[in-house]
C-alpha cells in the first residue's frame, strides 16, 4: 500500500494536466504540450507485482531501446531523404524523462491508422488499386527498417499512421510505437517481425491474402537482405501450422 501510495504521489505535473487517450499493459499514452507543441506522451507507469529495484531497471532499459529504435529509423529517414527517396517515418523525440519513463514524441495531425484506412476503404468498395499501392508502400518500408537491423517487434496496421492529403505515389507512412522494439542483424527476428504483422493483418482485414502477399513481394524487391529473411518467415509460418495441427 505504501509502495501504491508513493508512486500516486510522484505522478508528474505534465501527465496530470494531459488527456490519457490510451491504456496498455505495459504503457499509458496522453496528448499533452511541451514547450508550446502539441505532444504524445507514453509513460512506462511501474509494475507494482515487481520489486522495485527490478522494475527501474526493465523499464528503464525497454525505455532507452525504444528510443533508439525510433532514432536509428529518423536517422535513415535523414539519409534518404538527402537522396530523394523514402525514409523510415517515424515521430520525433522531443525528450525522455528517465526518472517517470515517459518519452515526450511528436503527435502526427492530420493521420490516419493503416487499420482505419483499410477498413473504411474496404466497406465503401473503392479502388483496390490504392490498397495495391499501400501495400506496396508498406513493403518498402519495412524493409528498410530491417536493412538497419530495427525490430519493431508489435508490426500491425495500428501501428503505422497514414497521413492525410499525400497522393498515390507518394504516400506517407508513419511508423509508431516502439515499445516491443529491439536492434538485431538476424534474419530470424525479421522473419517473425513479419509473421506477427502477417497473422495481426489477416485478422484484422480478412480475405486480404492477396493484399500480404503483395506487402512481401515489395518488401523482397526493397530489402537488401531479403532472401534469408523471407525463408526465416517460410520456417516460422510452418511451425505454426504445425503447433496448430496439434493444439
Amino acid at each position: 500500500m505504501a509502495h501504491s501510495d508513493s508512486v500516486k504521489a510522484s505522478v508528474p505535473s505534465y501527465l496530470k494536466e494531459a488527456q490519457m487517450i490510451k491504456q496498455g499493459a505495459e504503457a499509458r499514452v496522453y496528448r499533452g504540450t511541451f514547450l508550446g507543441r502539441s505532444v504524445i506522451i507514453k509513460e512506462r507507469f511501474p509494475k507494482l507485482y515487481r520489486h522495485p529495484d527490478v522494475d527501474e531497471k526493465l523499464t528503464r532499459r525497454r525505455t532507452t531501446q525504444e528510443v533508439r529504435s525510433i532514432l536509428r529509423c529518423r536517422r535513415a529517414e535523414e539519409r534518404t531523404s538527402l537522396e530523394q527517396l523514402q525514409g523510415i517515418n517515424a515521430p520525433i523525440v522531443y525528450f525522455v524523462d528517465y526518472t517517470t519513463h515517459c518519452i515526450f514524441l511528436e503527435d502526427i495531425i492530420h493521420s490516419v491508422s493503416v487499420r482505419d484506412h483499410i477498413v473504411s476503404v474496404q466497406a465503401l468498395e473503392q479502388n483496390p488499386q490504392h490498397l495495391q499501392t499501400l501495400a506496396d508502400k508498406i513493403g518498402e518500408i519495412l524493409a528498410q527498417m530491417h536493412d538497419e537491423d530495427v525490430i519493431h517487434g508489435d508490426l500491425t496496421t495500428s501501428n503505422m499512421l497514414l497521413v492525410s492529403g499525400a497522393e498515390d505515389q507518394n504516400i506517407k507512412l508513419v511508423l509508431i510505437d516502439f515499445g516491443l522494439s529491439y536492434i538485431s542483424a538476424l534474419p530470424e527476428d525479421k522473419g517473425v517481425d513479419l509473421y506477427v504483422l502477417e497473422k495481426a493483418f489477416l485478422s484484422t482485414h480478412p480475405k486480404t491474402e492477396t493484399l500480404f502477399e503483395r506487402l512481401l513481394k515489395s518488401y523482397t524487391a526493397s530489402s537488401k537482405k531479403s532472401s534469408a529473411v523471407i525463408k526465416k518467415l517460410d520456417e516460422v509460418r510452418l511451425r505454426g501450422r504445425k503447433r496448430s495441427m496439434v493444439g
